[in-house]
């Protein structure tokens, strides 16, 4: 356990024994309950107690207010936050995300108002239990994404639940209850109801984890692939794209590579609108447009210009690209000759080669006695790539060469 985790973990326990001492019940809620369970190490620490938030806010003074409607507060201790929410059942959904209103309950009627069963139990550190009421144990043990209640009803009244419990499944390695998998199916037409952004959230941890080519494949199973954003065409080869996920490395956590690999089939314009679709930023929209381009690029043409390779390896997705290039062989069940010539000549290339200082910049042209202009722009490209195909080596030769173009 890291650090972090630990200070983490001893800061709840501390919010627990606290509001216990105050005559309070607390638990450990959710996902961490799950994953203590599972044998992993919980990523956050989130408290369930009956204290209502001014009680909260009056045990631990610095709290502050996040989720106030919510009834969730955030206590610092430790130099960590920790969420903590007091008991609650939710009132009516009509926005698809978040209830219009909750009451304050009991911890039983808490645990059935949330997703699914194996994030709906509790447990007491102090008398080391662990409190069900939905299920959740035998799920885990069973290895079932299952929803608490009637699955319909979840995914009516929160639609991003569709996502989560795809999610869940692939990173945990567990199957979805028949049921709730009907149900997503049925419902899988609402999802562009959700903000686009927590769409991309879902996904981009989706694709970010080495389960990715099982997640995809449960999001094409179910039909929310085709409802993932307006942009993203009906028609793909998804036999192929898993495939292309599945030879990505499990170590790859670069998502614009992971979404590269669902996207190389579709034209550049229509990336790009996906991209714009689910508001990714323009760092990854940019690099997932520029890995895909590429890919075509090398695929047809492992034997480029020693300048174009480099502008290549120059590029801060260049290590993802050779990865992505790979898994395209692997997955068209294709000879990886051409991607080993691409990694070969790249290798032979020493990093001080890849992209070095200019041997002349404008003003020196200009100082030569060349206008600005079209013409100007049109030199120094020359002069970049004569110099990254090693043609030239010194300024003498590039201001040689640039006069001789100049005339």
């Amino acid at each position: 356990m890291t650090p972090n985790l630990q200070r983490a973990q001893d800061a709840a326990l501390y919010v627990i024994k606290q509001l216990c001492a105050a005559n309070h019940k607390a638990y450990l809620a959710g996902g961490c309950v799950r994953d203590r369970l599972l044998g992993k190490t919980p990523k956050d620490y989130d408290v369930a107690t009956d204290a209502t938030p001014d009680r909260v806010n009056a045990l631990f003074p610095r709290s502050r207010k996040v989720g106030a409607k919510f009834g969730v507060m955030l206590v610092r201790k430790f130099g960590q936050d920790i969420e903590v929410a007091t008991f609650r059942s939710d009132g009516t959904y009509s926005d698809g995300r978040r209830p219009d209103d909750i009451h304050f309950a009991d911890e039983e009627s808490d645990a059935r108002r949330r997703d699914f069963t194996i994030n709906g139990m509790f447990f007491d550190p102090v008398e080391e239990r662990v409190i069900d009421y939905v299920g959740g144990q035998d799920d885990l043990e069973a290895g079932i994404i299952r929803t608490i209640g009637s699955p319909r009803q979840r995914f009516e009244e929160d639609h991003l639940r569709m996502l989560r419990a795809v999610r869940f499944a692939a990173r945990l390695g567990f199957t979805v209850h028949p049921d709730t998998a009907s149900a997503i199916t049925r419902s899988a037409h609402r999802l562009p109801s959700i903000s686009p952004e927590r769409i991309w959230m879902e996904l981009e941890m989706l694709l970010a984890d080495a389960s990715r080519a099982r997640g995809w494949s449960l999001l094409t199973e179910t039909g929310l692939q085709r409802h993932l954003c307006e942009a993203w065409p009906a028609e793909s080869d998804d036999r192929l794209v898993e495939n292309r996920l599945a030879a990505l490395p499990d170590s790859v956590t670069c998502v614009p590579v992971a979404l590269a690999a669902t996207l190389r089939a579709y034209e550049l314009g229509t990336i790009k609108s996906i991209c714009r679709g689910l508001r990714l930023s323009n760092q990854d929209s940019s690099a997932t447009t520029w890995l895909v381009r590429s890919l075509g690029h090398v695929s047809t043409n492992t034997e480029m210009a020693l300048a174009d390779l480099k502008l290549l390896m120059a590029h801060p997705a260049w290590s993802g690209l050779l990865m992505l290039f790979r898994a395209d062989l692997t997955a068209r069940q294709a000879p990886l000759r051409p991607y080993e010539t691409l990694f070969a000549r790249a290798a032979a290339i020493t990093p001080s080669r890849v992209d070095p200082d200019p041997l002349l910049t404008g003003d020196d042209l200009a100082a030569m006695g060349m206008q600005p202009g079209p013409k100007l722009g049109t030199v120094l490209e020359s002069l970049r790539r004569a110099q990254l195909n090693e043609q030239i080596e010194t300024r003498k030769d590039a201001e040689d060469m640039a006069r001789k173009m100049m005339k």
